[in-house]
């Protein structure tokens, strides 16, 4: 069971990786010890004593299982660097369509300058409009300088920008 904290369902999917890189942890972890202790233990007892003359001091067997501790600790703590990725991090999520890549974050901020837009009612038409727009998120529709403020989460092409505030009613100046 997992309880999702924010409301990204990726977080699921991030879940079920660590839990299977844990499990894969878990195993290194085990076969080490026990390709450790099954050489260990029985130079510890002296069972090799007698046919080759190989003894362990009581010291050394305890600084050895003291390091086999150690790694298996080190082993674990990679887990803290975990990390998945989904596809590229947006403002809106992850996009998972690489299909292209912006390459510069300079490159998916825009101002819309707007030409006809005069009360609130003008502002929340241009939102309006420009949330339809798949892969724009709005971040202002400013009216005193007559202009929107988005971020793209793909490329969008200013024709297409230019037509939706158009069919909107009101005439795109510019695109910076």
């Amino acid at each position: 069971d997992i309880v999702l904290m924010k409301s990204d369902l990726l977080d699921a999917v991030t879940a079920v990786k660590l839990s299977k890189a844990v499990i894969k942890n878990i195993k290194e972890n085990l076969f080490w010890a026990f390709f450790y202790n099954s050489v260990g233990i029985p130079l510890a007892a002296g069972v090799f004593y007698t046919a080759l003359g190989w003894s362990l001091r009581p010291m050394f067997g305890a600084a050895a299982m003291s390091l086999s501790s150690v790694c298996v600790v080190t082993n674990a703590l990679r887990l803290k660097f975990f990390k998945v990725e989904h596809g590229k991090k947006t403002a809106k999520g992850y996009d998972t369509n690489n299909d292209q890549v912006i390459k510069d974050e300079a490159d998916n901020k825009k101002q819309i300058v707007i030409k006809g837009m005069t009360c609130s009612h003008c502002t929340s038409a241009v939102e309006k409009a420009l949330k339809e727009v798949d892969g724009v998120e709005v971040e202002k529709v400013d009216l005193d300088a007559k202009s929107a403020y988005i971020t793209l989460d793909k490329p969008v092409e200013d024709k297409i920008l230019k037509d939706v505030i158009k069919n909107a009613g009101y005439k795109v100046v510019k695109i910076k």
